[in-house]
């Protein structure tokens, strides 16, 4: 009996054999079936994210053949492990200290309205936070901001920074704010209806952040525009808070809010 290869694609059908090339950050690939043109920004298991000249950002799987590289066919591969790196920058874009050991806590705090809001701090800023030594307490409310003032009694060496939502003029919360603010004592507020809109929708892999009609909950409406899950916003912001990697995805307004009461509470002791 003859033998036969278990392979009888003709050798003329048969796809030569593309180069191999490592998804490293910066690579500027197309990925041919959407035309979509980026540089590789991460590569995790199975997928890599790409960012076009826009700022946009788009997830492909890792397949075979699957992406141009200067016009040619080429597979990208997860680069290969070369040991825990040390950044050189922090998420918020401070020069990183290798090796510094978070410093003893001030007596200074910077207090976060909203969990989200804190959450979000804690990713972006935490490490630079450590460093300086100030601890990011969670505040329930704008209305407990009088008693935490008068308890926590902010002076010279203890100044008091907080962070608050959608901050406007002329509101009862506005007028709370601007009652407790003083020399030790800084109150600021993000422009945005929630802690979400600070994402920079590009980065969650949408063109804008929804409209939503007055009266109705914010979250709950986005994610019905969006035809996201409405019945579990916690779950839909722990999705969005993995897609934040650094400031480079928050908007700028939420970026100089945090860092004005950063420079505010260590700012004391001219550290």
């Amino acid at each position: 009996m003859r033998q036969y290869s278990p392979d009888l694609t003709p050798p003329w059908k048969k796809p030569k054999p593309v180069p191999e090339v490592a998804a490293e950050p910066g690579l500027v690939v197309e990925e041919p079936g959407t035309g979509f043109c980026g540089a590789v920004i991460r590569c995790e298991a199975g997928t890599v994210t790409l960012e076009d000249r826009f700022g946009k950002h788009r997830v492909f799987p890792l397949e075979p053949r699957g992406f141009l590289l200067e016009g040619r066919v080429v597979t990208l591969v997860r680069p290969a492990s070369k040991g825990p790196a040390r950044p050189s920058r922090t998420a918020s874009g401070s020069v990183a200290v290798p090796g510094a050991r978070a410093r003893v806590a001030r007596a200074g705090r910077i207090y976060v309205e909203g969990r989200h809001d804190a959450e979000l701090v804690e990713k972006v800023w935490g490490d630079d936070l450590r460093v300086e030594g100030v601890v990011v307490e969670y505040l329930g409310g704008v209305d407990d901001l009088p008693s935490i003032v008068a308890e926590f009694a902010p002076g010279p060496d203890a100044r008091l920074g907080v962070l608050v939502d959608h901050l406007v003029p002329g509101t009862k919360e506005w007028r709370i704010a601007q009652s407790v603010t003083g020399d030790h004592a800084l109150v600021v507020g993000h422009p945005y209806i929630d802690i979400w809109e600070a994402v920079k929708p590009s980065s969650v892999g949408i063109d804008a952040w929804p409209r939503v009609p007055h009266g109705q909950d914010w979250k709950t409406g986005v994610c019905k525009a969006l035809g996201w899950p409405s019945d579990n916003t916690g779950a839909v912001w722990q999705a969005i808070l993995a897609r934040v990697g650094s400031y480079k995805d928050l908007e700028p307004e939420l970026l100089g809010r945090v860092e004005e009461l950063i420079d505010f509470v260590t700012g004391s002791d001219g550290a």
